[in-house]
Parts: structure tokens; sequence; C-alpha cells
């Protein structure tokens, strides 16, 4: 599975963004799709999953109520809208894919991941 991972830039705060991760290479029915962060100086966390038949979803604490993962079978794609956006969610985000059942939050059970794509977020 390759991913690649598009859409950060900078915003104020109380403003969205939508970031996108392309999904090409193997079949990826069964695979769950998780969005992470990493902020300078801190570990990366994880933010959302999901599976792509879309049947659960969970996402961290902090990001609850105002972040949404969803994915376009068309596309290929899988989708984080970020909505009501604070500084403290300044970081770069990556995704990742894993063939483990659920949604894995961890990042060591991820094994395939994009490249990061930096959001911004001004006070």
């Amino acid at each position: 599975v390759q991913l690649q991972a598009s859409g950060g830039g900078l915003v104020q705060a109380g403003g969205s963004l939508r970031l996108s991760c392309a999904a090409s290479g193997r079949t990826y029915s069964s695979i769950a799709v998780g969005w992470f962060r990493q902020a300078p100086g801190k570990e990366r966390e994880f933010v959302a999953a999901m599976r792509w038949s879309g049947v659960s979803t969970i996402y961290a604490d902090s990001v609850k109520g105002r972040f949404t993962i969803s994915r376009d079978n068309a596309k290929n794609t899988v989708y984080l809208q970020m909505n009501s956006l604070k500084p403290e969610d300044t970081a770069v985000y990556y995704c990742a894919a894993t063939y483990l059942l659920g949604t894995p939050t961890v990042v060591g059970e991820y094994d395939y991941w994009g490249q990061g794509t930096e959001v911004t977020v001004s006070s």
C-alpha cells in the first residue's frame, strides 16, 4: 500500500482544513486507515482511524466533535475534515494503513505510512 497525504497549510484558529490521503498499490478493502500527528518536540500521536469499509471510526478525545474521518471509494482516498482548529492542533499530520483488525490507535500497529503534511494554526 502506498499512501500520499496532502492538504495541509496555514489557517487561523477557528478555521477549517481538509486533509487527503490517496491510497494505491495492493488491495485495501480490508485495511484500516489512521491519521496521526506530530508536533515539534513531541511524540507522534493518534488522531483518528477508520476501516476502509467504513463500518467503524474512532477519534482521539482531543479532536472528537471537531474532526471527521471519511473515505471516497471511487477516489481511493481517505479524508480528515478538521473544523474549529486550535493552535494546539499545529503539527505534521501523517496517514497510515494497517491490515490489523479493528481500528488500531497505536503508531506501532501501522505498517504503511505516507509522507507528512504540515498544519499550522495561528492564534
